[in-house]
């Protein structure tokens, strides 16, 4: 369903991008080029002066619920992928090449460039400098955290890598049907 919000804001979609047909794109959206939607995904920028931004080819994976609070941004850069079911509520924005794993939540937060959030995470409040990772269920929310922090490995890298590539395929073959 793609529809405007109660100001009349209507998404933009780019044609070269593939949103399923059971996903949900509400508002302020605006779209890339080869951006992959999936099943039951929910991207909603509904409340005043909130939008919603995701360049060119990213994937937002089944059951990805994105909301920006009223008067907040969120902005996903190039190349990033938002796995299934995780949770991203602005204001917040994620670099370029950055992969959010499973179930992570993604709150008032800024991820820089080549960042991974692996599965069940939860980032609250928090600034993941570029290329640092985020383990498995592991909370952030302040300094401290963030010290705790390892740099994303070349095995990580090539992950993100593919995972772009395969959805990318993916916007491909489903454009040509």
């Amino acid at each position: 369903m793609i529809r405007k919000n109660p100001n009349g804001d209507f998404p933009e979609i780019d044609d070269l991008a593939y949103i399923d047909p059971s996903a949900s794109v509400i508002g302020k959206v605006k779209i890339g080029k080869n951006v992959f939607v999936g099943p039951q995904a929910v991207i909603r920028a509904d409340e005043p002066e909130s939008s919603i931004c995701i360049k060119d080819n990213c994937n937002i994976q089944d059951s990805v619920v994105m909301h920006a609070l009223g008067g907040s941004a969120v902005m996903i850069e190039n190349n990033t992928s938002l796995a299934h079911a995780c949770v991203i509520h602005g204001p917040c924005r994620i670099g370029e090449n950055c992969f959010i794993g499973f179930g992570s939540v993604v709150f008032n937060a800024e991820i820089g460039n080549g960042a991974v959030i692996k599965h069940l995470a939860v980032l609250d409040g928090a600034s993941i400098p570029p290329e640092k990772v985020v383990a498995s269920s592991m909370s952030i929310s302040g300094p401290d955290d963030i010290k705790k922090l390892e740099h994303a490995d070349k095995k990580l890298k090539e992950f993100a890598k593919n995972v772009i590539k395969a959805n990318l395929d993916l916007v491909r073959g489903y454009k040509s049907e």
